[in-house]
């Protein structure tokens, strides 16, 4: 893998999503140089504009418009670009309009750096990924989405508000979709390094609580302010950072399975190793025979829409 000498990130879509994660890049000083993208010129420049008021108080060298031939060049490419999820509607319900965005994307970027790195977040984000592993010519390690890893953030939230510790402390996977079938991973819960199954006081009407909160979420926020964009932002860029400073971080991310826990040929959002170059490594969980009959479910309803 080349180093990465000049490090350069494109975001495609300037739109609440796009915007906030270049916002969220900048300020975490990541990348040398970020691109922002959209088919709105005038949006584009906006957000170009607001943001540049930053680079005072920040390392980031430059924040700038760009076209999609530019993003071709970019070490890491994240697609944020496709109609938003509205009030009543499911992530899936946008699979048809948002893969033919997705496609014209592709075909307007062209031939893509083979050392590049794309990280999917337009929704529904476990179906466009394995779209995008078969268009864009490159490796599927180097193509892999940001999954369930805004849900598995929700999840530690909750834990921390309701046992009173920071989030921190909490690790853990919500897995599968990222939508209506996802689940919690409770096997794979710790906190503090305890396992959430010797919590006192914590049974199934508790986690059944705090799993259906975590799934709703994005409906409650989405009815209340039109989208979501603050949370999966800071994912991005975590995303990003893991990958620009080759972290080797285990963090949920969506890509292609090959008989993990009894599942194949699907994105699902799994906990994974990310670095330079993408998905280094799936994280061998072993998960209770109730999880992985959760995990064939969420599996059998993607596949339907393939």
């Amino acid at each position: 893998m080349e180093k990465f000498l000049h490090s350069k990130v494109a975001i495609i879509g300037a739109g609440a999503v796009g915007s906030t994660a270049a916002y969220a890049t900048t300020l975490k000083n990541i990348a040398a140089e970020i691109l922002l993208i959209d088919v709105n010129e005038a949006k584009e420049e906006g957000e170009i504009m607001d943001m540049n008021d930053v680079l005072p108080f920040v390392e980031t060298g430059c924040v700038m418009g760009a076209d999609f031939k530019d993003a071709t060049n970019a070490d890491v490419i994240v697609i944020t670009a496709g109609l938003p999820q509205k009030p009543g509607e499911t992530r899936l319900d946008l699979v048809t309009k948002n893969k033919k965005i997705l496609e014209s994307i592709f075909k307007s970027m062209g031939k893509i750096n083979p050392h590049a790195i794309i990280v999917m977040v337009a929704n529904p984000v476990d179906i466009l990924t394995y779209i995008a592993q078969e268009i864009s010519g490159l490796p599927r390690t180097q193509v892999f989405g940001t999954g369930t890893g805004l849900d598995t953030a929700r999840l530690r939230t909750e834990l921390g508000l309701h046992f009173g510790v920071s989030a921190q402390n909490i690790h853990g996977y919500v897995l599968g979709e990222h939508g209506d079938s996802e689940f919690v991973g409770w096997s794979t819960v710790t906190i503090g390094g305890v396992p959430i199954s010797q919590m006192k006081n914590f049974g199934a009407k508790q986690k059944n609580a705090i799993e259906q909160k975590v799934r709703n979420q994005a409906y409650e926020i989405i009815n209340r302010k039109g989208a979501t964009f603050y949370g999966i932002g800071i994912v991005v860029s975590e995303v990003v950072e893991a990958i620009l400073y080759n972290q080797h971080k285990i963090m949920p991310a969506t890509t292609r399975l090959t008989n993990w826990n009894g599942v194949n040929n699907v994105c699902l959002g799994i906990p994974a190793v990310i670095g330079r170059a993408g998905v280094e490594k799936i994280w061998p969980l072993t998960l209770t025979s109730e999880e992985k009959t959760k995990l064939k479910k969420s599996a059998t309803a993607l596949k339907k829409l393939l």
